[in-house]
């Protein structure tokens, strides 16, 4: 069974309402405020190199409050008790992100790929990975997020040959576009594909 024949058997199951319900909550973020788009753009910095479920419970524990207005120490000394790794950069990287707590009508006033373009020039922290899924996590399903899991699933399926050690514009764009490929086969938003695709290897729907 090829990739796209899973992906039709998991969308026929009871994953796909999990799923669905998720995808709401993505796309309501049009109407949340400043902050709370702040929030998840802080959560997805946590999430690079490191677990999604730390970083989901290390977002709940710091609320809005404590990113915003927590000082480094404060902020770091959260994360590490969540068993987070690199508690120092991420300390420092949320703290530095706080000059762009308008981020809602900073990405609102671009398209999806230059507003991704103007995520990872300015915020320090976030590479093209993280800033495809704060984009989807507000409501904007048109980019792919590569991260491990997704990455390892494309090589088992023969998609790409290795993972790449590091990314540039073109390499994540060459990779992201047989990503839309399936997406297209299966008329399915790129921002939902992952979440069927992160499920497949981890059994799980996060966010």
């Amino acid at each position: 069974m090829n990739l796209t024949e899973r992906i039709k058997e998991i969308e026929g199951s009871d994953v796909r309402n999990e799923i669905e319900s998720r995808i709401n909550e993505f796309k309501a973020f049009g109407t949340k405020n400043e902050l709370e788009w702040f929030s998840e753009l802080c959560f997805c910095l946590l999430t690079a190199n490191s677990k999604a479920e730390s970083a989901i419970n290390i977002q709940n524990e710091l609320g809005i409050k404590g990113f915003v207005e927590y000082n480094e120490e404060e902020v770091k000394n959260v994360i590490r008790k969540n068993n987070h790794r690199f508690h120092n950069n991420k300390a420092r990287f949320i703290v530095n992100a706080r000059q762009y707590l308008k981020v809602k009508k900073i990405v609102q006033e671009r398209g999806e790929k230059e507003a991704r373009e103007w995520l990872v020039e300015n915020i320090k922290g976030m590479g093209w990975k993280e800033a495809s899924h704060f984009l989807r996590n507000v409501g904007y399903l048109s980019l792919a997020i590569l991260d491990r899991h997704i990455l390892n699933l494309m090589k088992e399926n023969g998609m790409i040959k290795e993972i790449p050690k590091g990314w540039t514009k073109s390499k994540y764009e060459d990779i992201e576009n047989k990503l839309y490929d399936v997406a297209k086969e299966l008329n399915m938003e790129p921002g939902k594909l992952d979440m069927y695709m992160w499920y497949m290897k981890t059994g799980k729907i996060l966010k």
